[in-house]
């Protein structure tokens, strides 16, 4: 009997499957038995719309021999396994004698009714999964059978999609980006290599969180960075305002070469790793007590007395940690010339570290990757997963991420001018702050940090 909120179709539908349970007798049960009936059905349905497609491509019906007007005719059916979300399905495909026939609703090597089960394998994937854990994940939950090459391919599928994404435009100016390589194991040409992913990210001048780029190369050189920041160029970045690095070799000069007038800031964290990692166990904790004096100074002359008095107490023992921080002291003192807030958000790399936790977190299940394009397919999932946590909004309280904005053209007529001077504002709790890269600030109505 129909209900009162019933379509005509839906009304049909409910007496169809009603005599169709009685005149069967089909006790329904669990979840099982209304899987089964459901394959039953879409089998009917898919099959009689391919009958369908065939009689439109023929131009006559089954046994309508009047209204034949081709060579061309019916040549039986071949089986095919379709995989549902409703578990293995059966289907019998139509074929024509000249082999021309090509069927819309089930189009050739077509394994999947819809997109379900391909965004159920991409999801698992993106988690980590190995394909040996989703093909034994699919046939336990679904009772499907895929194999690893049917996974790989279904995976495959979102590789376009990976290098539009690497290719998009991007926003002509960075406030801060921050560049940093993760390392994994490939298997290249039968032989497992390490392979570096370099990473940017990047805070645009709204505030907003962004992964800029993530591209497979050789261990990590400045050499490679180089060619990296140059395709960033051609992709529509014209300027980055600070760029946050570790302390690879040739670095601060690769970036340098592509934006001249960009603040380099040296991360503190692997400045003071690099420099320590061979003093004694008994005397680290007086040394980092006195290396804190430097690096957390209100100002860079406070910094640099403070370095001065460490540099007196420790060059007996550990004459080369003084020394590196004064050779390194240009990118490593980039931050006293912000406000507390920024000084928090690019004294170290810790962005990008975080980042690639949660791609780790991910990844730590494959010890090796088959290919470059398995690692950069994986990754690229795990980052859309990742972002969607991004919500760029401002943290309360005192240690907050600042909002980088655009000036606004309206209020300041020489907008252009200021850009070019590398001028920025922030959005900051009380009051606002100019940044200016060369020459001196000025107030323009504005309170100075």
């Amino acid at each position: 009997m129909a209900r009162k909120n019933d379509t005509p179709q839906k009304a049909a539908m409910r007496e169809l499957m009603k005599g169709y349970l009685k005149q069967n007798d089909v006790k329904i049960k669990d979840g099982t038995d209304v899987n089964a009936i459901m394959r039953d059905m879409m089998s009917v349905i898919l099959e009689g719309a391919l009958d369908e497609e065939l009689d439109e491509e023929l131009g006559y019906s089954k046994y309508d021999y009047h209204n034949k007007d081709t060579a061309n005719s019916r040549n039986g059916h071949s089986q095919k396994t379709l995989h549902t979300s409703y578990g293995d399905m059966g289907l019998d495909i139509p074929r024509d004698r000249a082999g021309e026939f090509e069927p819309q609703v089930i189009k050739k090597y077509q394994n999947t009714v819809t997109q379900d089960m391909e965004e159920k394998i991409i999801s698992m994937y993106a988690k980590g999964m190995t394909t040996n854990d989703i093909e034994s994940h699919m046939r336990e939950l679904y009772g499907i059978d895929i194999s690893d090459s049917t996974i790989s391919r279904i995976t495959d599928k979102i590789l376009p999609i990976v290098k539009e994404w690497q290719e998009r435009p991007l926003d002509e100016i960075y406030a801060v980006v921050f560049l940093d390589a993760i390392h994994y194991h490939v298997r290249n040409e039968g032989r497992i290599a390490k392979q570096a992913v370099y990473i940017a990210i990047g805070i645009g001048m709204d505030g907003r969180k962004d992964v800029l780029g993530m591209y497979v190369g050789q261990n990590e050189s400045a050499k490679f960075w180089l060619s990296i920041l140059n395709g960033l160029k051609n992709r529509g970045v014209n300027d980055i305002l600070i760029a946050c690095v570790d302390g690879l070799t040739g670095f601060p000069q690769a970036i340098e070469a592509v934006y001249p007038q960009t603040e380099i800031q040296q991360c503190i964290i692997h400045q003071i790793r690099n420099t320590t990692k061979f003093v004694s166990y008994k005397e680290i904790k007086p040394l980092m007590a006195d290396l804190k004096r430097v690096y957390t100074a209100p100002t860079e002359d406070a910094a640099l007395g403070a370095l001065e008095d460490f540099s007196e107490k420790w060059d007996g023992k550990y004459p080369k940690i003084s020394k590196s921080w004064r050779e390194n002291w240009a990118n490593l003192s980039t931050y006293f010339k912000y406000p507390e807030a920024v000084r928090r958000l690019i004294y170290t790399t810790n962005t990008i570290e975080g980042f690639n936790r949660q791609l780790r977190k991910v990844t730590k299940s494959k010890t090796v990757f088959p290919s470059d394009d398995s690692l950069l397919k994986m990754l690229y999932l795990a980052m859309m997963d990742i972002t969607k946590k991004w919500t760029g909004h401002l943290r309360t309280g005192a240690r907050f991420t600042p909002s980088w904005r655009y000036i606004s053209r309206s209020v300041y007529p020489d907008y252009k001018q200021k850009r070019a001077a590398k001028s920025v504002f922030l959005d900051m709790p009380k009051n606002s702050i100019i940044i200016q890269r060369k020459g001196k600030a000025r107030k323009n109505g504005f309170a100075l940090w």
